[in-house]
């Protein structure tokens, strides 16, 4: 069998300094304004060199980054947009004209350093959503009778038999036809537990396999598949999303035009033009220019240590005046993880013994539900004993024998008439279901629920009083009755179950017509939705 070749990600921009400046503009001209205004205190105050030698440096800031920057200012002057950073050009303007060289540096290294540090927040914000984007593997292992081939995956046709390596990203759509294991759909379909994944079962593309090799038979296209129509929607919400406006530029309209005023009329009031120039330069908003990127780069970076993703810069700005709030619900207000929540007993069993008995031969399965039984039976200080003769055929569940005794862990489909008359089990049930069978008979059923964060109902709680949110809803691709069963836990009222992507897309375009609101998600299911939202 061929070593798999693994992907490679295309680098634009070879490495160097060079390519950093091409990519960097504002930050080069930022960098080449400090030095030129270092030089320029050098050679004035230390060599003290006459004024048309310790001018150059100052000169050949303005040329080589004040003009890009007032070219720029022009082009949106005839866009109509007129933003915060307007007053500092027509300052760099009229300190050229006035020949006050140094003022119009230090306004050029302040422009500059802003938009950069603006454009570099806005990297950083968007580039977990890119990463997101780029999970899907760019080849495929075919298999044709024997041997293996990779094989891009735009070559990949409907019937194909594909080979998916442990851990490696579903490429495709498709039906498993040889092998057994699991897959983590949880980017893709809200669900918090791995899905058991045997003959003919169903998969996804982007879904995560696990430690087996599956092989697979293409149902659809790479481009009709699950996740690259959850990517199309992303697309689609990006270029359809409303621009947003920052706050210096709303502050911008009606500040500008009045420190022009302010200027012009002490011009006319004293009859010295460096008096027009000094309030132009004093009433350049420095703090809009560089304090609000400096204030959203930490935030964000304080956002990301502590997992939380952030759009875009400008939805910093805006979260304040958002009066919807929308939540995804598995792995942002719950663990993603199962936790046995209830244990039904048939008569003739105590919950130490089934535990037990159960425990035992979860520690041989890696089935999702298998965590959840052993650290039930830890917490409650139970030694499993040892089990022997240990299986797991495809769809008949964990068989062993433990004291002796058979056991068997199965579903309820499982069971034969005379088992499911000894465990009366209701016709419809919550959460996750497990059977425990003991010598074919009929033992206890265990019940898992993802548990809510101890924090999401204070956070919730708390988003009204303190931040003045009007209405909270829950939305997840869950069932109903999950949905209602953590928003009751967290203090949610309004819910929307069995949502998919474009579905919460479409929920989301709505809730954002009717005003600001935000939407707060994990995952790749998640990302058209937030695309979309404030």
């Amino acid at each position: 069998m061929k070593r798999p070749i693994l992907p490679q990600e295309p680098r634009e921009w070879p490495s160097g300094t060079l390519s950093w400046l091409v990519q960097h503009q504002k930050g080069a001209i930022a960098l080449f304004a400090l030095a030129a205004i270092l030089l320029h205190l050098a050679l004035r105050f230390w060599l003290r060199l006459p004024p048309n030698q310790y001018a150059l440096p100052l000169l050949l800031t303005i040329a080589a980054g004040g003009i890009p920057l007032l070219w720029e200012l022009g082009k949106k002057m005839l866009r109509r947009e007129f933003g915060s950073d307007l007053l500092a050009g027509l300052s760099i303007l009229v300190s050229f004209l006035l020949g006050e060289y140094l003022a119009g540096s230090i306004i050029i290294l302040m422009l500059s350093g802003g938009e950069f540090l603006e454009s570099f927040a806005t990297a950083q914000a968007s580039s977990v959503l890119r990463v997101l984007a780029r999970r899907m593997p760019s080849i495929a292992h075919r298999k044709r009778e024997s041997d293996l081939e990779d094989i891009p995956l735009s070559s990949v046709r409907i019937g194909d038999r594909l080979v998916v390596y442990p851990h490696e990203t579903c490429p495709v759509d498709g039906i498993v036809i040889e092998g057994q294991g699991h897959m983590d759909e949880v980017y893709l379909t809200g669900e918090p537990y791995r899905v058991r994944k045997t003959r003919g079962a169903r998969v996804l593309s982007g879904a995560i396999n696990g430690e087996s090799a599956l092989t697979i038979r293409s149902t659809r296209l790479p481009s009709d598949s699950r996740y690259a129509k959850i990517l199309a929607v992303m697309m689609q919400a990006e270029q359809e999303r409303p621009r947003l406006r920052r706050l210096a530029d709303r502050l911008a309209t009606y500040y500008t035009p009045s420190a022009v005023a302010v200027a012009a009329a002490t011009w006319l009031t004293t009859g010295q033009p460096l008096r027009f120039l000094a309030v132009l330069v004093i009433a350049t908003p420095c703090p809009l220019i560089l304090a609000i990127p400096v204030a959203i780069l930490g935030a964000i970076s304080l956002c990301a240590r502590r997992s939380l993703i952030v759009r875009t810069p400008a939805a910093l700005e805006d979260v304040t005046e958002c009066r919807t709030a929308i939540f995804d619900k598995t792995g942002t207000l719950t663990y993603g993880e199962p936790r046995l929540t209830e244990l039904t007993l048939a008569p003739g069993f105590s919950r130490p013994e089934v535990l037990a008995a159960a425990a035992s031969l979860e520690r041989y399965s890696k089935h999702p539900l298998a965590s959840a039984v052993l650290a039930a039976a830890q917490a409650e200080g139970i030694s499993p004993p040892e089990a022997s003769e240990v299986s797991e055929p495809p769809g008949e569940g964990l068989l062993g024998v433990v004291e002796g005794r058979s056991i068997r862990l199965t579903s309820r489909s499982r069971l034969t008439p005379t088992q499911l008359a000894q465990a009366d089990l209701p016709s419809s049930f919550d959460g996750l279901e497990c059977i425990v069978l003991v010598e074919d008979r009929y033992a206890a059923t265990f019940h898992f629920r993802d548990s809510p964060r101890s924090e999401s109902r204070s956070f919730v709680a708390h988003l009204g009083p303190k931040h003045q949110f009007r209405r909270i809803l829950l939305v997840s691709g869950d069932r109903e009755s999950e949905v209602r069963y953590l928003a009751d836990q967290v203090g949610i009222r309004e819910i929307r179950a069995n949502q998919t992507p474009e579905e919460k897309l479409s929920l989301v375009q709505g809730e954002t017509a009717k005003g600001k609101t935000l939407y707060v998600g994990d995952g790749i299911n998640d990302a058209p939705a937030m695309m979309a939202a404030t």
